[in-house]
């Protein structure tokens, strides 16, 4: 296995946890498939918690600073939610196994962790609440809509994605992400602007 040893635990960590489960990989198990010692995991990572936390931040850190890269590259909130989903699932292909590993094992994650992991989660659903209420008062979005659920009916949908998505399957993660935006913007703008958005989901790679 090649690369730095904090990567290697990570690659090895991945594998074990994925196919035994966290609390059936000890840091011995890790270090020998790392082909490291325990001196260079703990160098790395305080603890095998640690490391659990890591693989979540890892992915969480990288969502937030794309999707705040999408909004500000886009000019209009339905523009910014088509943008968003787009930086959302891309992390799929990039960090699927690190996201099946932490949805899987995450309920092992307490105290300053489980802290810190709901607080980038927060951050991360401020941005869709923040474009969905400027899309209701610029009445491209449905005024009756409850800001906080649709923010979090979007997360939660495209979430479970981890669940099924195959990337060797028939549809690549972008061909999804347009059903994904047809989908959720079709429910949430105003009859005026339903028209706008039929188009610009039908998009190919």
């Amino acid at each position: 296995m090649k690369g730095t040893v904090k990567h290697r635990v990570i690659e090895a960590a991945l594998d074990l946890f994925y196919e035994r489960g966290y609390h059936g990989v000890s840091v011995d198990d890790i270090v020998q498939q790392a082909g490291t010692s325990k001196g260079g995991f703990y160098h790395n990572f305080k603890s095998k918690e640690a490391l659990l936390y890591d693989i979540h931040d890892v992915f969480i850190s990288h969502v937030l600073t794309e999707t705040k890269q999408a909004m500000l590259q886009s000019t209009t909130p339905i523009e910014q939610i088509q943008q968003m989903l787009y930086a959302f699932t891309n992390v799929f292909d990039v960090y699927k196994r690190h996201i099946t590993v932490f949805y899987n094992e995450s309920v092992y994650l307490k105290g300053a962790y489980e802290q810190a992991i709901n607080d980038k989660r927060t951050q991360y659903r401020k941005l869709f609440e923040a474009v969905l209420a400027t899309g209701k008062e610029q009445q491209m979005f449905r005024a009756e809509l409850h800001t906080t659920i649709t923010a979090m009916a979007i997360i939660g949908m495209v979430n479970w994605t981890y669940k099924w998505y195959q990337q060797d399957g028939a549809l690549t993660m972008t061909q999804i992400t347009h059903y994904f935006n047809d989908v959720i913007l079709h429910g949430i703008v105003t009859p005026t602007y339903a028209a706008t958005i039929f188009f610009s989901t039908q998009q190919t790679d």
